[in-house]
């Protein structure tokens, strides 16, 4: 029964990642769960059943980006010098960016979509890494936490832009 068990989670999580490169390309919207299924070499009626919807599938793909940005922040804020933890923050977020870009343009395309569980998962996951970071900022004693942390998102938000519409020069800064 143990292998059926880990057999079922490794393709629901086969499914997710085929979702999450077909939700990124074609946009929630236009993609189907045809597509998604056809991307993971599978059947669509077993896309369903793991998955009863689409906004299931997509909800269940969101939940899985976040989690990877949090447990890279949870990595780089017990693993850090505190002097060094915005950096090493930013740098982290950096690497998902480019490790896992169709999850992050898979977020900036779920911010427009106004189902309410989409919005829900949304500000949970935001409300997440809001935490974290501000959580970790105030450990280290960082001066006015709550602005470094806003900064920090905002600046997260910037590196989404700029990566998603290939604009490298929105990052620029003065050494």
């Amino acid at each position: 029964m143990a292998k059926a068990t880990s057999t079922s989670i490794n393709r629901q999580n086969e499914i997710i990642s085929a979702a999450i490169e077909v939700f990124a390309e074609m946009g929630y919207y236009r993609a189907t769960t045809a597509k998604v299924a056809e991307r993971a070499n599978i059947s669509q009626p077993y896309v369903f059943r793991f998955f009863a919807t689409k906004e299931a599938l997509l909800v269940a793909a969101l939940k899985v980006s976040f989690a990877r940005i949090l447990e890279s922040f949870q990595q780089v804020i017990h693993s850090s010098p505190s002097e060094q933890l915005e950096q090493e923050l930013i740098a982290a977020y950096s690497q998902i960016m480019t490790d896992y870009r169709n999850e992050i343009l898979l977020q900036m395309q779920a911010q427009t979509i106004g189902e309410d569980v989409v919005v829900s998962v949304m500000q949970q996951g935001f409300r997440d890494v809001h935490t974290t970071v501000y959580a970790a900022f105030r450990q280290v004693g960082i001066e006015h936490a709550l602005e470094r942390t806003m900064l920090f998102l905002a600046r997260g938000m910037l590196c989404n832009i700029s990566m998603s519409l290939d604009l490298p020069e929105l990052m620029e800064i003065d050494e």
